[in-house]
């Protein structure tokens, strides 16, 4: 059964793996045997040098995903590293705070650019070259827990994870057939730069691990199991799922 979990020989292109929740997977995956292509929007020496110790092939790609014109040369330079792109990870995402009632077009546009319009089309095009070579792959989407629940002062967020959720289980329906499987990680309340704001508010921190039955925050390491096991052949009949990981929250 370890075998159905080794990642050797496969290439995972993981964006927003500069640090975080994307970092966590790449290094993950890269643990599992697969050569990592990170894209991000910073240095990404850490992740490199986390992936290296792990025996890795490391390539990095600097990239905005706020707009879609990085997208070809993302998928050409991943192709390039070992001939074609087994798994994509789209990591990469933002978040922006306020009252719905003040919320501005700017702050929505931008969630929502990063969040949702550049992760389909970057599924697109990756698709496109797993269906041309007919030997399929492995798309994982990190969604949220606000692909379930409402939240607060996070309207672009909720809405973009919302339809993330929905246009994972679109992806599966159209793509399963062409030997594509397309599912989603949910994360709970990790420690991130996006969290950085709710941990800091010692009334919203309180609040938050009261919830959470495991007790504590989760890790970026914790989703690692999770990446593996949707990226390697154990998921092979999987479509369209949204995997939470979140120390038990939605179970409360």
């Amino acid at each position: 059964m370890t075998f159905s979990f080794d990642l050797t020989g496969k290439t995972a292109l993981v964006t927003g793996a500069n640090t975080g929740l994307g970092q966590g997977i790449a290094v993950a995956l890269a643990q599992a045997g697969a050569a990592i292509v990170a894209v991000g929007r910073s240095n990404m020496d850490e992740t490199e040098r986390l992936c290296r110790e792990a025996g890795a092939a490391f390539h990095s790609v600097q990239a905005d995903l706020s707009s879609l014109d990085p997208i070809e040369r993302i998928v050409t330079e991943a192709s390039t590293l070992s001939g074609r792109i087994d798994i994509l990870v789209n990591n990469a995402g933002i978040i922006r705070r306020a009252d719905a009632i003040e919320f501005t077009e700017k702050d929505w546009d931008d969630v929502m650019n990063v969040n949702l319009k550049s992760t389909f089309f970057l599924s697109q095009a990756v698709a496109r070259t797993m269906i041309a070579d007919e030997r399929g792959g492995k798309i994982i989407n990190i969604a949220s827990l606000l692909s379930f629940q409402g939240g607060i002062r996070i309207p672009s967020y909720t809405a973009s994870k919302s339809g993330l959720a929905g246009l994972t289980r679109l992806l599966a329906c159209e793509w399963a057939s062409k030997g594509i499987n397309v599912n989603a990680i949910a994360p709970g309340y990790f420690v991130t730069n996006n969290t950085e704001a709710l941990r800091n508010d010692p009334k919203r921190s309180s609040e938050i691990l009261g919830r959470i039955p495991a007790g504590r925050w989760g890790d970026p390491a914790d989703l690692g199991g999770a990446a593996v096991f949707l990226a390697s052949t154990a998921a092979d009949y999987i479509h369209g799922i949204v995997l939470p990981v979140d120390g038990g929250w939605l179970a409360r």
